[in-house]
């Protein structure tokens, strides 16, 4: 049985694989044990039929009662028809980008579950459906609109979670993307918030600017230096927002000349300068 490697399979470009994707999964027949590499993490919300998955030393099933957060990986699963003659789950992926983001604006806790599962069941309610429902809706809004669309609904889903069941959920949340990082993204990742250029990060990194370009957008799917002007961006407006300083005192700080430079590029990102968050 050939491995079908999801989302890429659901994915019409073929040239992006997007932060945030939704598939309705449809079929009229048994699956029993396919071969699956998962390459995001995902949310399964099983409609009708019923739902196996195979891990290495376990195995979940679930009916429509539940619903799943699988982490990304090699997985058998087995879809089964029930009472109906169709089998639906709507599919949610979502990148380590955008789980990380979610976390540094809303975690308290910093460490995973010591028990690392490959999985987390959620007892489908009321609100669930709703949700669903809601994820349905937009599912025709047009493409401009449906990543913007589709961050909202990420982070609603997430927060509501959070809610529901607490730390347990916020620890697992951190289990799916713990000690994942190569040395290139951890050493990334402590640059987000320096002012240093990007040829001294390439520097770091032993590689070439050019190198370090293409190495860069191979791992997070963006060019460097937007991807560092938005990490600081977001920074410097958290800061703002909680009094902890001036504008004037912190635009150094993150990469910027002068202050002027730095109102500019924070009204083109938020829409409003700095002075009106402090």
């Amino acid at each position: 049985m050939p491995i079908e490697n999801i989302p890429e399979i659901y994915i019409k470009d073929h040239k992006k694989t997007p932060d945030l994707f939704v598939y309705d999964f449809k079929m009229t027949h048994d699956v029993v044990k396919s071969k699956v590499n998962l390459g995001m993490n995902m949310f399964s919300f099983l409609q009708v039929g019923k739902k196996q998955v195979h891990f290495a030393g376990t195995a979940i099933a679930v009916n429509k009662d539940q619903s799943l957060l699988l982490k990304k990986g090699n997985w058998l699963w087995t879809e089964l028809l029930d009472t109906e003659a169709i089998y639906y789950c709507k599919l949610f992926f979502f990148s380590d980008r955008k789980l990380k983001e979610f976390l540094e604006r809303h975690a308290e806790n910093k460490e995973p579950l010591k028990d690392e599962t490959p999985y987390f069941i959620i007892r489908n309610d009321a609100y669930i459906t709703s949700y669903l429902n809601s994820l349905s809706t937009i599912s025709n809004a047009p493409p401009v609109f449906m990543e913007n669309l589709l961050a909202v609904k990420f982070e609603e889903l997430l927060l509501y979670l959070l809610q529901k069941y607490g730390r347990k959920f916020e620890f697992y949340l951190h289990s799916l993307i713990v000690n994942k990082s190569s040395p290139f993204k951890i050493l990334i990742d402590s640059k987000i918030h320096s002012n240093l250029k990007l040829e001294e990060i390439a520097f770091l990194c032993n590689m070439s600017l050019s190198t370090f370009k293409r190495y860069f957008f191979k791992e997070y799917n963006v060019s460097p230096g937007k991807w560092f002007h938005d990490k600081r961006l977001l920074k410097a407006k958290r800061l703002l927002e909680e009094g902890i300083c001036k504008p004037s005192e912190i635009y150094l700080e993150f990469g910027y000349n002068n202050l002027s430079n730095f109102s500019t590029a924070f009204k083109n990102k938020f829409g409003v300068s700095p002075k009106e968050v402090c």
